[in-house]
């Protein structure tokens, strides 16, 4: 297939009965290859949590191995972004070098385990591999290969081949699917204060979470790890009280959503069904997968069906890149395969950081939504920030958090921050119970891969239709313009948050301010060194 925005190609077999996968050959072989921007790995077993390193081809040995997406660099500036969709029994994709160091890529895949160990109550690691990809259907179509093709730079961040070639929703019924905004534990650490409570994991602490979701119109909060022993469900935490908290939730109308492990909701879903039922839990969040061979993926897709039948979200972590799974199931909301905030808390060589957060958005970001947890009330600027467990913070200034919002896509979108420090800063939450976490359109207004993004989004006509425009930068300060063609005819009223004066000196500066402009008017963004831009949109 060809289109505008790139090329795809996938086999379609017709042979009867079941077939086995001895190999598949892939290659990239690039016109005069500049750069490669490349996730690299260690080995098939990976959370793909990874930084894009800009590699000359002279760099890309043989021996190199990168998850998808990977986005290269040719001639004119143009990109061609290396990815998959619609992978459905059968291995993931991977990358890896030549001989020639040349920039040319050639695809390998991990094949399926022969034996396995169980590390832990979340880890199991292949320990050997069969010599064949996947035992499958003779009668089928395997995934699509997407080459996406931008001139500029800009037109990735809006390139929708890896969902529109994925196999259409499945689900007769998707009413009950309701996206939306989370109040998150784990980040913060339960770390609320101000309070009359010991706080950590019990009904008084969560039940303050759920408070505070009520107040500011978010539709869930997550218990992660701690609600219950991890490798068995049914021994919940004996300083929470679920029967109690899921009243209390459900009269405040907001939503719970458990995390768990794959491997033990794998073998206790049924045992713990009536339980989820009972609690009127809305999702899972399942973690630790780290893996997409064969066996892991048909896991992916069996969890998404059992789910769907139950009316339950999910949100995968520790997982593969997205590769359409999210379009045939639309429950499944989001994933992780991103080298996010929740890192933040350990990041001793400060790669979180602002470069990093204007990387993704042209090559994670493309293949689907994001998990990347954002929401730090506690920001910094590179020299005055240490990472912290209790007490974490994120590099780049306020407005750069805000602005990841907008940028950055997860229909299940993170608060990660602990409610009291939100509380702290009424501004800013105001715009963060407003932002909405699904948009009807995006306009990429300009950006550079690594240097900055920004981008315009329309929330949808439940959400009153605001059009929101967030903008990122690096460690370089910016002053950005661009103009509202993009609006219906009209006068608007423009509220702004921007880097304050001091913003490169203390991180969390920043001005809110309120303007009228009119569709057409060219507007300008400054931000801070690591700095953001948010606006918000109002017709007159």
């Amino acid at each position: 297939r060809a289109y505008d925005e790139g090329v795809a190609y996938r086999f379609v077999t017709n042979f009867k009965g079941k077939v086995t996968v001895l190999d598949e050959n892939y290659a990239f072989r690039p016109a005069l290859c500049k750069t490669i921007f490349f996730p690299e790995e260690e080995g098939f077993y990976s959370h793909n949590e990874r930084i894009a390193k800009h590699l000359a081809p002279g760099d890309l040995t043989e021996n190199r191995l990168a998850s998808l997406p990977t986005l290269v660099e040719v001639d004119n500036g143009v990109k061609i972004l290396l990815t998959e969709t619609d992978l459905q029994d059968y291995p993931g994709l991977w990358l890896a070098g030549t001989a020639g160091k040349n920039g040319n890529l050639r695809g390998v895949f991990p094949r399926n385990p022969r034996y396995t160990v169980e590390l832990t109550n979340r880890d199991l690691q292949p320990t050997d591999r069969e010599p064949t990809l996947a035992l499958t259907d003779g009668e089928r179509a395997f995934p699509w290969r997407l080459f996406l093709v931008a001139e500029k730079d800009a037109d990735l961040l809006a390139n929708q081949m890896p969902w529109l070639l994925a196999e259409p929703n499945r689900l007769r019924d998707v009413s009950w699917v309701r996206p939306g905004k989370v109040a998150w534990d784990w980040w913060n650490n339960l770390n609320v204060f101000g309070v009359d409570f010991r706080a950590g994991i019990n009904t008084a602490t969560y039940k303050y979470f759920v408070d505070f979701a009520a107040e500011t119109g978010l539709e869930y909060i997550i218990l992660d790890e701690g609600w219950s022993e991890t490798g068995n469900l049914a021994l919940v935490n004996s300083a929470l009280n679920m029967d109690e908290l899921a009243a209390y939730a459900t009269s405040k109308n907001v939503g719970l959503i458990l995390w768990v492990t794959w491997t033990t909701i794998d073998k206790q879903f049924e045992a713990v069904l009536p339980n989820l039922k009972k609690w009127d839990i809305k999702g899972l969040k399942v973690d630790f997968m780290q893996r997409d061979d064969q066996e892991a993926v048909h896991f992916y897709w069996r969890m998404a069906e059992k789910c769907a039948a139950n009316r339950l979200l999910l949100d995968f972590h520790g997982a593969h890149k997205p590769a359409g799974l999210q379009r045939t199931y639309p429950n499944v909301l989001s994933f992780e395969g991103v080298f996010g905030l929740e890192n933040a808390k350990w990041d001793t060589k400060k790669q979180i950081d602002p470069e990093h957060n204007v990387t993704l958005p042209y090559i994670r970001q493309v293949a689907g939504p994001m998990d990347y947890t954002p929401g730090a009330m506690l920001n910094a600027q590179k020299n005055d920030w240490a990472p912290s467990f209790n007490r974490p913070a994120s590099l780049g200034t306020r407005c750069h958090e805000l602005a990841k919002y907008i940028v950055f896509e997860s229909p299940l979108q993170m608060l990660s921050d602990s409610p009291t420090n939100y509380r702290k800063e009424p501004e800013c939450l105001n715009f963060l119970s407003k932002v909405p976490a699904v948009w009807d359109k995006t306009v990429a207004l300009d950006g550079k891969v690594g240097d900055y993004v920004m981008v315009a989004r329309q929330a949808p006509a439940e959400k009153g239709g605001l059009w929101y425009i967030g903008g990122m930068t690096d460690w370089t300060p910016r002053e950005l313009r661009f103009t509202t063609d993009f609006l219906p005819d009209g006068d608007y009223e423009m509220e702004v948050f921007q880097d304050g004066i001091n913003a490169d000196r203390c991180a969390q500066d920043y001005k809110r301010s309120v303007a009228r402009i009119k569709k057409g008017d060219t507007l300008r963004a400054l931000m801070a060194p690591g700095g953001g831009f948010v606006a918000v949109l109002r017709k007159l």
